[in-house]
């Protein structure tokens, strides 16, 4: 493979690392007061769940999150904390990104009516499933300096 100024696997590490940044900036933007205090964030995909067309997210919510939005609340803005460090270091880098793709696909089917999330979601889950397969943790990573996957 040619590439212009970096490797391939080089360039593949900056995209690990830009996808990585890119969930540190969701987390870093959350009101997290109003998350943790005021429930804000889930009331909110409650309200878009309660709406949505189709029945098995509105069920689903109501089954899984809605019981318990607390912990679904820390659950979310923990995960897009662990997801940004993972992926920026390179730590558990492929549950990093099998969990942001998950998280992604979440979010996208949740808001599947509001055009202006989806694309970040499926540019994001798309940038996750490239640097899956094309193994992003072989360079720039702890993963591969402490020979994890």
């Amino acid at each position: 493979m040619e590439t212009v100024w970096l490797t391939g696997a080089e360039w593949l590490a900056v995209l690990r690392i830009g996808l990585g940044l890119w969930w540190l900036e969701s987390w870093r933007h959350k009101d997290r007061k109003g998350w943790f205090e005021r429930g804000t964030g889930i009331a909110w995909a409650a309200d878009v769940a309660g709406r949505h067309r189709w029945a098995l997210v509105r069920d689903g919510f109501r089954t899984v999150v809605q019981p318990r939005p607390k912990l679904m609340a820390y659950v979310v803005v923990y995960a897009e904390l662990a997801l940004g460090l993972g992926l920026i270091s390179g730590f558990l880098t492929p549950v990093a990104l099998i969990g942001g793709l998950l998280l992604n696909l979440i979010y996208l089917v949740l808001m599947i009516h509001d055009w202006a999330e989806q694309g970040q979601n499926a540019m994001m889950a798309l940038i996750s499933l490239v640097a899956l397969f094309a193994m992003s943790w072989q360079t720039w990573s702890l993963d591969h300096a402490i020979g994890l996957f």
